[in-house]
């Protein structure tokens, strides 16, 4: 290895050990608070987020693998319009800010929880294993997205770079709970905004790029057919999908409901949501910048077409080790924080909504939930692990993950907080139709035109359930009954 490459390795390692020790010492210090912590303090650090916390968590939990080394690679295909698949989280953020409150006020800590004040325990129990089986998915892409860093810049082994980020990421989420996680995510939001925000600057003005016009003016020189500085090349309907995309997986998607959830109150879920939101869509270009870098300014680069490791290569080329070390640390920050999220709301989904109800017959024990959710945090990693020595594209493993958690429940969330006359039989249709017609669409159809099967999976969703509503109150079926919210 090179110089460059043993600092960003030891950098990057330095990291994952800090990462860990931030989680033994929160959960020591946790431990000298009470002498006995409950399910609810470890997977919801007690329900006590402020928005700048809560941002911060929103803000790494969304910040993965597809928001740093996808949109690089993309500058290729669309120009610098690739980091419009982050501005539409931003979007999506501020959008949700609306019914974030809700969450908060629900007194749930799932999203299949919600469902099931509305929709019963079919609903329930069919919820729950999509999304379950989504995060599983979601955790597998971000150790893919980890793993490739390592072995690009160091030359370690795929697969032993994946063991390692597991190991790390088990061992910070499963000690600390969401509390270390919290903390770790304000780490982590610093080193991905500033620390990737300064590296890009000093890399721009690097004698080799010239500054921002030198840049630009190689960008254009390239020619049109490429055109790597438009802003709409990735079109009008690719950005409505990614928003559409955005608010229907953000109220569905339980690392993002666990975190509103956990808000000290509803003004903070709202607040914490518009924050993050602004952040997302400012942080967007950064990545961008990056794989404009490498395409434009590594001679030959742009001829083998997109290049998956293009924000590794121009740090890699363009910044001192130390600045590259960084930059690299935070893409596993991003990636990180992404998988522990995945995990911990994997491990509430599963003790709240299979152990307690269906296994342990309704009775709730914080010391048993506590051990269930750390050992169902190793299970998430282990099998997130599986599919990342199995498979190798994250957006592909994504957008799967996207779907099968999204595009049916998403219709009944909103219908069950707002539709009065939604009755149980089709909430439970409207979420097993638009599940299935979004597999249909992405492992049958092979996504059509390229269009995200959260958009016809939920439209399906929408009319089944309205349809069906509709039929059931004709018959005199009554409403299913209301949700009931805490006041704040």
């Amino acid at each position: 290895m090179s110089n460059v490459q043993i600092t960003a390795l030891v950098i990057i390692l330095l990291y994952m050990a800090a990462t860990v020790a931030l989680g033994l010492f929160i959960s020591a210090r946790k431990k000298k608070k009470q002498a006995m912590q409950s399910n609810d303090d470890f997977l919801m650090a007690g329900k006590s987020l402020g928005p700048v916390v809560l941002a911060a968590t929103l803000f790494a939990a969304n910040t993965g693998g597809a928001s740093t080394t996808g949109i690089a690679t993309n500058v290729y295909t669309y120009g610098l319009s690739a980091c419009w698949y982050v501005i539409a989280a931003g979007i999506g953020f501020v959008l949700v800010s609306f019914i974030a409150p809700y969450f908060r006020r629900s007194s749930s800590s799932t999203v299949p929880e919600i469902i099931s004040k509305r929709y019963g325990k079919a609903s329930h129990i069919f919820t729950a294993f999509t999304s379950i089986a989504a995060l599983f998915m979601a955790t597998g892409a971000q150790i893919i997205a980890t793993a490739s860093i390592i072995n690009v810049v160091t030359g370690i082994d795929f697969s032993t770079a994946a063991i390692i980020t597991t190991a790390v990421v088990i061992a910070y989420t499963m000690v600390g709970g969401f509390t270390s996680v919290t903390a770790a995510n304000m780490m982590h939001v610093i080193f991905i905004t500033v620390g990737m925000a300064i590296a890009m600057l000093i890399m721009v003005f690097n004698p080799q790029v010239g500054g921002f016009g030198a840049l630009f003016a190689k960008a254009d020189a390239m020619g049109t057919e490429l055109d790597l500085l438009s802003m709409t090349k990735i079109g009008l309907p690719t950005i409505i999908g990614y928003i559409a995309m955005y608010f229907m997986t953000f109220p569905t998607g339980q690392e993002i409901v666990q975190t509103y959830c956990s808000a000290k109150d509803g003004k903070s879920a709202k607040t914490g949501s518009v924050i993050a939101g602004l952040l997302s869509a400012a942080y967007a270009i950064v990545p961008a910048i990056i794989g404009l870098i490498a395409y434009v300014c590594i001679d030959g680069y742009a001829d083998g077409g997109a290049q998956k490791n293009a924000l590794a290569d121009a740090t890699i080329r363009f910044a001192p080790a130390v600045v590259a070390g960084l930059v690299l640390a935070a893409i596993v920050a991003a990636t990180m924080s992404s998988a522990s999220g995945n995990m911990i709301g994997t491990a509430t989904m599963f003790t709240n909504d299979v152990f307690r109800p269906y296994i342990n017959k309704g009775v709730k024990d914080d010391k048993k939930e506590v051990w269930i959710s750390r050992v169902t945090m190793v299970v998430v990693g282990l099998v997130g692990l599986s599919v990342a020595l199995t498979a190798s594209n994250i957006i592909s493993v994504m957008m799967g993950a996207f779907a099968l958690r999204s595009a049916g429940p998403f219709a009944a969330f909103i219908c069950g907080l707002f539709y009065k006359n939604v009755t149980k039989r089709a909430g439970f249709i409207s979420i097993v139709l638009g599940t299935v017609v979004a597999a249909v669409w992405i492992y049958a159809l092979d996504t059509p035109w390229g269009l995200s099967a959260m958009v016809p999976g939920g439209i399906v969703a929408f009319i089944a359930i309205f349809l069906f509503s509709a039929i059931d109150r004709k018959m005199g079926v009554e409403p299913a009954p209301e949700l009931v919210f805490d006041n704040d």
